[in-house]
């Protein structure tokens, strides 16, 4: 018996290394997939994510994207056709809450069967799951923070404890600014961290590859960014965990390394060359903090078909110039941000798919190390990374000023000597030999990529 039970617990053990194992392999490189905020707002449903996966799957896989995004709301009831209205909910006098988010009687919202057919009956987002892991890609979903309001009211027993009830461990005092469905949890208290892993359990049992928690990093959630990471682990499924929105702050971030996948570094983003230039002072707050597991985040790429249901402005494409395009995918990927593309992917042109295809210039994103900024100033900004496995550079020259001028790279600034081959990325090009300085007339708001070979 006794040796029985020494087998017993040396079988525990190895399953968890080799859970551990797995789990420490999520984000090893910045995630990349499509996300339905930009283009659906609140109002996304299953047959327009379906549309989107399908064309991830026959026009992107190949070149690395893989994750497929529900946001926002998914167990709020939008009519069809619908945009993004009005997210808050009404407490009656008795009360409960209208209008009513699916809600399972352990407390644990669902997929709304209006939007989503295929979860009607209980089945929740496994259908959509199963349908986008047999296109060959991940599924993913965002949810709020903390517990249901409506499950504080009705008093909802907590899978997995005896007799707690979601009242019990809710804060009311911890809720959102913008959205009042929820409440945060007491991280303290006995049953809330049992109400997590319930929720990520049933998100494994759907397939769930991915999760992004909001209104978490704006007040930065310590325990509940903790709490949701023990729930992954205790789920046996590994997810990246990603948390927003930003700006997260800079004195989390020995913390936010260490217990997130990854992390908006800002607010939301949208196709504003303004934005564009706070992206860059972001990024230079948070240079040298990413790495394989943990991530920046400079949020979703605003390219491609956007706002068609909600939630800013009208339905457009991108109002970015194509100079602006090219420079917003530029950063994002010497930057080595994850890449979540936020446009509805059936209305790419072939210039968005030009911009999502280039194998040379998303390697600078999933193969590049140590991203820095090398300069800035005169309207010029140049970053560097290293190529993986070589002593080659990846190089990003920005014209972030408002006339065309010359952006010169000092090529001693780098400390390579004798001849130094140059390639352009999105040419794929070799543009020559130079020994001194490499100088490039751009355009307004234009970059290029480029990668310096030493002969």
């Amino acid at each position: 018996m006794k040796i029985y039970g020494t087998k017993v617990w040396m079988a525990i053990i190895i399953l968890l290394a080799l859970y551990t194992t797995a789990n420490c392999q999520v984000a090893q490189t910045p995630p990349m997939g499509w996300n339905s905020y930009n283009c659906f707002g609140s109002a996304v449903h299953e047959d327009e994510v379906k549309a989107n996966a399908d064309y991830v799957a026959n026009n992107l896989k190949q070149y690395g994207w893989q994750y497929v995004v529900v946001d926002f709301l998914w167990s709020y009831d939008n009519p069809v056709g619908s945009t993004i209205g009005n997210p808050f909910q009404k407490q009656l006098e008795d009360g409960s809450y209208v209008p009513w988010l699916t809600m399972d009687k352990w407390g644990r919202l669902m997929p709304q069967p209006t939007k989503f057919p295929s979860a009607f009956g209980g089945n929740g987002f496994k259908p959509l799951g199963d349908y986008v892991h047999a296109l060959g890609l991940k599924f993913g979903i965002h949810v709020m923070r903390g517990i249901p309001r409506q499950a504080v009211w009705a008093k909802s027993p907590v899978m997995g404890t005896n007799g707690i009830t979601a009242d019990m461990i809710a804060d009311t005092s911890s809720t959102c600014p913008w959205m009042n469905h929820m409440y945060g949890l007491n991280m303290s208290k006995p049953g809330a961290q049992e109400y997590l892993n319930s929720i990520l359990q049933l998100y494994a049992s759907w397939g769930v590859d991915f999760i992004k928690v909001d209104d978490i990093s704006r007040p930065y959630r310590t325990a509940e960014i903790e709490g949701y990471e023990k729930a992954i682990a205790a789920s046996g499924r590994p997810m990246p965990l990603s948390i927003s929105p930003g700006e997260t702050a800079l004195s989390a971030k020995d913390h936010v390394t260490k217990h997130a996948s990854m992390w908006r570094m800002a607010d939301d983003f949208w196709d504003n060359w303004e934005m564009v230039l706070h992206m860059f002072n972001y990024a230079k707050s948070w240079e040298g903090t990413g790495g394989p597991g943990h991530w920046p985040d400079c949020d979703m790429i605003q390219i491609g078909k956007l706002s068609k249901r909600g939630p800013v402005g009208p339905e457009r494409y991108s109002r970015f110039t194509e100079d602006e395009l090219y420079t917003h995918m530029n950063f994002w990927c010497i930057y080595r941000s994850p890449l979540m593309l936020g446009g509805n992917m059936p209305d790419n042109r072939e210039l968005e798919l030009k911009l999502f295809t280039n194998a040379e210039v998303l390697a600078v994103n999933q193969q590049g190390e140590n991203p820095k900024q090398l300069y800035k100033q005169d309207g010029s900004m140049i970053w560097v990374s290293n190529v993986q496995g070589s002593k080659d550079l990846y190089v990003g020259l920005f014209n972030i000023g408002d006339n065309a001028h010359d952006v010169v790279l000092d090529l001693a600034s780098l400390k390579l000597k004798g001849s130094v081959g140059v390639r352009d990325l999105w040419k794929k090009t070799d543009l020559g030999s130079f020994k001194k300085k490499y100088t490039q007339k751009l355009n307004p708001h234009a970059s290029v990529l480029l990668r310096l070979t030493v002969k």
